[in-house]
């Protein structure tokens, strides 16, 4: 008895999680007491099995041990250890709720951080959406963004949604819902009153506990302040031109000066060369290091590209780590030195990022640019520049970054 409650003693030590605590268990009574068939049971509700043995907290029963069959010998061992091995379970249940409000609370900290600095809706819900779901791992979310000027929801994270039963609920309800077996949770997401949208969490597993439904609520108060921010923002930038982040033109004006460009290229019947680039790995960077500091590379960037071009070259964030140059009486040769000038000065630029990010125990760090070089041909038309150096930009992702690529067409 006393070999075996060392042994007990050991195991218990050893687990930090219920996942691993219920595993070593299960090892240690089919090795000392022949049981193969053994679980923890923390519903409080017991489970059809041969032997059920009750753990308490304060008289007042936490769950069960659940065995394959009963021994004498096992229940003499559990009379004695039982109180230690509910100590145990305690104590993870504990740490393990401790580390998911942290985990909450990091979560809203680093949505309030895309509140105050981000703007685009098609930059900011996918953020968004891959934090919910690494904070939500059992769960799928959806979120839908409401477009006032067709009164529907329209599926904004991720790129599809198969389950007829949510796309039905979402273009008929805007209010509060739970389904009958409790594993699909529908709210609204309500800005200033108005109804920005709706978030939708689906539990792949068990039903969605009333802990995680708070967690929901509040997390949907963050996003629909996103959602509402990004809009107001969307019409504010609608009769602006340049993006907040970068001081360089926002899509919308580089589009116009694009037309304005391509126009006078055709008409003086000069070259024109269109660069579309992109920052390796960004996602990378944000999710290691924090927005702040991907914001800080943004911004580091832009200062290169604008040290490195000449006065009447033009230079755009054509969306998220995209940014867009046009090089007029530019020839593709002349464009490609520009580019590989520009691809090896940030390629060696070190990026300080100890006073945004104080915490982080990197306190430099480097990024890689890949970008795609196309010059304008007779027929082509506003769209075709960049849409064609877009072309080469992605077969120099796919070829192994940073590294410059010609679209010869």
């Amino acid at each position: 008895m006393l070999s075996n409650i060392e042994k007990l003693s050991k195991v218990l030590n050893e687990s930090y999680s219920e996942k691993t605590l219920n595993a070593s268990l299960g090892t240690f009574f089919a090795q000392n007491f022949g049981v193969k068939g053994f679980s923890i049971n923390t519903d409080k509700n017991p489970t059809e099995c041969e032997f059920e043995y009750p753990v308490f907290k304060h008289k007042k029963c936490i769950g069960y041990l659940e065995f394959s069959k009963k021994t004498v010998e096992l229940e003499k061992f559990l009379d004695i250890t039982a109180p230690f091995i509910s100590l145990k379970i305690q104590n993870i249940l504990l740490s393990e709720k401790m580390q998911k409000d942290i985990d909450f609370h990091d979560t809203m900290k680093n949505i309030a951080k895309i509140i105050e600095t981000q703007y685009e809706l098609n930059y900011v819900i996918p953020i968004v959406g891959e934090m919910l779901d690494k904070f939500f791992t059992d769960y799928l979310i959806y979120i839908f963004i409401r477009d006032e000027n067709v009164g529907v929801n329209a599926l904004a994270w991720p790129t599809a949604c198969h389950d007829k039963k949510i796309l039905d609920v979402v273009s008929k309800n805007h209010s509060k819902e739970l389904s009958e077996d409790k594993k699909t949770y529908i709210i609204p997401l309500l800005s200033e009153s108005k109804n920005v949208g709706t978030l939708v969490a689906k539990s792949t597993n068990e039903e969605i506990t009333p802990k995680d439904r708070d967690y929901l609520q509040q997390l949907s108060k963050q996003i629909a302040t996103t959602i509402n921010r990004a809009n107001v923002y969307a019409e504010i930038l609608k009769h602006a031109t340049l993006d907040a982040l970068t001081g360089f033109y926002n899509r919308r004006q580089l589009e116009e000066r694009l037309k304005q460009e391509v126009s006078n290229a055709k008409r003086q019947k000069a070259p024109l060369c269109g660069i579309m680039t992109d920052i390796d790995f960004f996602k990378k960077v944000n999710d290691t290091y924090g927005h702040a500091v991907g914001d800080l590379v943004l911004k580091s960037i832009a200062k290169i590209i604008r040290g490195q071009l000449r006065e009447y070259d033009i230079a755009g964030r054509y969306g998220g780590e995209e940014f867009s140059i046009l090089l007029p009486f530019t020839k593709i040769n002349e464009a490609q030195m520009v580019a590989e000038r520009l691809r090896k000065t940030i390629e060696n630029k070190v990026i300080d990022i100890s006073k945004v990010n104080p915490d982080s125990e990197t306190k430099e760090i480097q990024v890689t640019l890949s970008l795609g070089i196309y010059e304008m041909q007779t027929g082509d038309n506003d769209e075709d520049l960049l849409k064609k150096a877009d072309k080469a930009l992605y077969q120099a992702k796919n070829t192994g970054r940073n590294k410059v690529v010609v679209n010869n067409d």
